[in-house]
């Protein structure tokens, strides 16, 4: 299973170039992947298999896919369609297509994400593959982007179906927690009850509901049409839009008798069945019929799969591999026709079927099958449908006459649209010429014929072998109960009977209401009784831009103090308010452990306080700085060490940074200047102190068990291979987490240069031979002696000739001692973090001491660069953990024996902590770059 997914990515990577090498053909190779995969499916028929790759288990996202009956159905639609679909592409495309490349590629993702789906066992995993197809539906339905029309429906698709697919998550969390597993195989089996476990049904129906385009969410389908025609025969008839039908018949073994399942499912799968069989009728456009013809047929379905019976779940397959074949067949048929006329429009259609016969038969062959005629297999699995409902005896008898009612009058509008296809598509329609759509057509080539030709036959094929596909089908619907002593065969002759007779009776009020089509397209309804589903959506829409601009106008008034009071007076008001209300533990707090902490605490307040009055900005931001460090006094005092050296070099850093942007400000704020409400403020600043305190002693009293930094050195050593606790949590057990903060802080980097360059990054920062030829000549006569080779472009005026040879001394030394912190720091104080602060410091000084020109001398590489290759360093320790035999992000051990050093022990989280310190580097260089070397430039100009 995970070389069929490897296989698929590889593809989707590769597919770009070959399009671009082989142009349309590039799909031929390209079908080979679904196709081989196909065969690996087919060759494991029968079996269940499963496979586990531990990720983060405390989470649990473990890599779990559970390949069994059903998986194995599904699988043989998503790579055996795919595969045709594929072929059928490269007759469908022109090399001059733009994005034909792209295209491929995302195809062949969808795809792999669509058996990804239908094989995995953990329901988180299951729901990353679920909206893996809803982004791919919505670049492929948007493939056509200049278009409005296809921006509008990739949107609208994207919408709804991920409102479901957010529903269905908390769905999920909600199972996972009350059963206490998130695996679909073993949930099944405990299938927890309560209102609460209702709930979570009602809200994973809603995921399933959208994806399978049910009534009300049913919009999205039609609309998806703007798609080129390989995506609506691929992912809206054979995968995507059975992405819900499979999930309830993962699930209904389990969950068919939980309180809200038959109702909400039965109940909205008749009425899409009736609604969009009714629409399909007044559709002039053939994709149009065919999508209203897919909603109407996928509610058939989700009645079937969601009854949970053992009958109906075999009718419902059955039905799910007809629809399948014959739907697919018919959205090539017709993307044959719009290529060959240019033209869906069964009113600009007449005589096709005398110009293309082979195409007239293939069609008919599908929409036969389609319209429930013996012996197809929509036949069969309509008789067998017909069936189920009619012996069930987990409906009420009132319901279960209702139900069958209803599938009859929407099979009623199946035969008749399907008639209506075929005569709109190649009736001749009274007239005695070809029509002028048809008469300029090309006829199509037998490649182009190919796919929709297999899927047309073994739609016949399957209903004459009807006994032989029950027993492959079977396996799955044994899963449920049955109903009676025997079990339903699926065949095409069962006798006289009342399946047969209501058959019959779809036949000819079918045939009949076709036949009256000119009087029902005559019914006009202005006025649709359950209202016009697009312009809900699109009233919908339009009230939460009005709520959304409402809510933006009233908490975002372009005032930075208000916007800050607003989130700090939360602050204060709701932890506080809570504490007092539902909270009935003290606050016993010890204020020191020594003097020295209550001095040292003395002067952080003091410098605190004189920050607030000071008018100078340098000897602001300097104080501030001062109760930095005093706090990491505290750290070192409370053994710490690790800590403290972090928040030194940290306020170290700032305090730089702040230098370098005070450059641009004037030295002193001028109060006639400033916001008023001084005492507000400093009172909110109060507050907001006060109430962190609070919190934080609470939090302290409140333990009830054994604290957990009791376990962490044990857990370092054992688990992650480190002496120092706090390394090891930010390379290992936290790892998840500061994958994200350094992350951040490559978006910061990348923001701050954006701010200042505006248009483009401008590389790497400028070297001495970059200097303007005036200025290098005139700085060498003022210097005898180089220290730094950019200090020789500094004006005199500014340059320290002290800070020189200071830099020129020490500057090894600091990147040393860098490097020995980078090395150290899983076993004592330092780690990537650390190292890289060092560094950056010493970058810092090259430049304070000589310019910008010495910065590009000493690290002449592009910023970016640097931050790119420590991002990719740190994510690509996931999967060297994992090849490694350890979960993802965390330590897994190697030894090897060395000539020289002899035996060595190293840890994957090494090279974790090797990206951790190229980006800070990276932050510290673009930083400098940006707020240094770019500033200094526009001030030499400006001079």
């Amino acid at each position: 299973m995970l070389a069929v997914l490897l296989a698929h990515a590889v593809a989707a990577v590769l597919a770009p170039l070959v399009v671009r090498q082989f142009g349309r053909n590039g799909f031929y190779p390209l079908s080979l992947v679904p196709l081989v995969s196909l065969g690996w499916v087919i060759a494991n028929w029968g079996t269940v298999q499963t496979v586990s790759v531990e990720w983060a288990p405390g989470l649990s996202m473990d890599l779990d896919f559970w390949f069994d009956p059903l998986a194995a159905i599904m699988s043989v639609l998503v790579l055996g369609i795919g595969t045709l679909i594929l072929v059928y592409c490269a007759r469908y495309f022109t090399d001059d297509e733009p994005r034909l490349g792209i295209f491929a590629a995302e195809m062949v993702a969808f795809a792999g994400a669509m058996f990804g789906l239908v094989a995995s066992d953990n329901m988180l995993l299951l729901y990353i593959f679920w909206e893996l197809t809803t982004v791919l539906s919505f670049l492929l339905v948007g493939h056509y982007a200049e278009r409005a029309s296809s921006r509008r429906a990739a949107t609208q698709a994207l919408l709804v179906t991920t409102a479901g697919g957010l529903a269905m998550l908390v769905g999920i969390i909600i199972l996972g927690q009350v059963s206490g597993t998130y695996n679909l195989s073993e949930l099944i089996e405990v299938a927890p009850r309560g209102w609460l476990a209702g709930v979570a049904v009602v809200l994973v129906l809603i995921g399933a509901l959208s994806k399978s385009a049910i009534v009300p969410l049913h919009f999205w389908l039609p609309g998806a049409m703007a798609a080129p025609t390989p995506v609506s025969g691929y992912l809206h008839a054979a995968a995507m839009v059975k992405a819900g039908i499979y999930l309830v018949a993962r699930l209904s073994p389990g969950f068919a008798d939980a309180a809200p399942w038959r109702f909400t499912i039965i109940t909205l799968g008749l009425l899409t069945m009736v609604l969009a069989g009714w629409r399909a009728m007044r559709a002039f456009d053939l994709k149009l019929v065919l999508a209203f013809g897919t909603v109407s047929q996928l509610g058939f379905m989700m009645v079937l799969v969601g009854l949970g019976t053992r009958d109906a779940a075999l009718a419902g397959m059955t039905m799910v591999v007809a629809h399948a074949m014959f739907k697919a067949a018919l959205f090539m048929v017709v993307g044959i026709i719009d290529h060959t006329t240019g033209t869906r429009d069964i009113r600009k259609l007449a005589h096709l079927g005398n110009r293309a016969p082979a195409l007239m038969v293939f069609a008919a062959l599908a929409a036969a099958s389609m319209a429930g005629l013996p012996p197809f297999l929509g036949f069969v699995g309509k008789e067998a449908a017909f069936d189920s409902l009619l012996s069930t005896t987990v409906l009420a008898d009132p319901a279960r006459i209702a139900t069958v009612g209803v599938v009859v009058l929407g099979s009623i509008l199946t035969l008749a649209y399907s008639v209506r296809f075929m005569w709109g598509a190649f009736g001749r329609k009274r007239l005695a010429r070809p029509s002028p759509a048809v008469q300029g057509m090309h006829a199509p080539g037998p490649l182009f014929l190919a796919a929709p030709a297999v899927l047309a036959v073994l739609s016949l094929a399957a209903g004459l072998a009807a006994p032989q596909l029950e027993k492959l089908l079977t396996p799955y619907s044994r899963t449920l109960p049955p109903e009676a002593a025997t079990d339903y065969h699926l065949a095409l002759w069962h006798g006289v009977n009342t399946a047969l007779l209501l058959t019959l009776l779809v036949f000819a009020v079918g045939t009949a209401l076709f036949v009256a089509q000119r009087w029902v397209n005559r019914l006009r309804f202005e006025h649709p009784p359950l209202g016009n589903a697009d312009r809900i959506y699109d009233a919908t829409l339009r009230g939460m831009d009005a709520l959304s601009m409402r809510l933006t106008g009233a908490t975002q008034r372009g005032s930075l103090p208000l916007t800050q009071a607003t989130i700090l007076g939360t602050l204060v008001l709701v932890p506080l308010v809570l504490l007092v209300v539902g909270t009935d533990t003290g606050a016993d707090v010890r204020l020191w452990d020594s003097p020295v902490q209550f001095v040292i605490g003395l002067m952080m307040v003091a410098a605190a306080l004189a920050a607030t009055v000071m008018r100078n900005r340098l000897a602001s931001v300097i104080l501030v700085g001062l109760s930095g460090y005093g706090c990491g006094v505290l750290f070192a005092l409370h053994g710490a060490p690790d800590l403290a050296l972090t928040q030194f070099l940290v306020e170290t850093l700032t305090l730089v940074i702040f230098v370098l942007v005070f450059r641009k400000l004037p030295a002193e704020v001028d109060e006639r200047r400033a916001i008023g409400f001084k005492i507000p403020r400093a009172l909110l600043a109060v507050a907001v102190g006060a109430t962190i305190t609070t919190i934080g002693a609470y939090a302290i009293n409140a333990r009830n068990s054994v604290p957990i930094y009791e376990r962490l050195p044990d857990a370092a050593y054992y688990l992650g291979n480190g002496k120092n606790v706090v390394n090891v949590l930010l390379v290992d057990i936290r790892a998840w987490d500061t994958l994200g903060e350094i992350s951040v802080l490559l978006v910061a980097a990348t923001g701050v240069a954006s701010l200042v360059f505006r248009n483009r990054r401008f590389g790497s920062a400028p070297r001495v031979a970059d200097a303007p030829a005036v200025t290098a000549e005139s700085s060498a006569s003022h210097s005898e002696t180089t220290w730094l080779l950019g200090g020789d472009l500094i004006d005199p005026k500014h340059r320290s000739l002290v800070l020189e040879v200071t830099t020129r001394l020490i500057f090894p030394t600091i990147m040393v001692l860098s490097v020995y912190f980078f090395f150290a720091g899983h076993n004592a104080p330092g780690g990537g973090f650390a190292g890289g602060l060092t560094a950056g410091l010493a970058l810092v000084l090259r430049y304070l001491a000589g310019g910008r020109y010495e910065l590009g001398e000493t690290v002449p590489i592009d910023a970016g660069k640097i931050l790119g290759l420590g991002l990719t360093l740190a994510a690509g320790t996931a999967l060297a953990s994992l090849f490694l035999g350890a979960p993802a992000l965390s330590s897994a051990v190697f030894e090897v024996t060395l000539p020289v050093f002899g035996h060595v022990k190293m840890v994957t989280a090494l090279f974790f902590d090797l990206g951790v310190y190229l980006i800070v580097v990276g932050l510290v260089l673009d930083v400098l770059r940006s707020l240094g070397a770019r500033l200094d430039a526009q001030v030499e100009v400006n001079q």
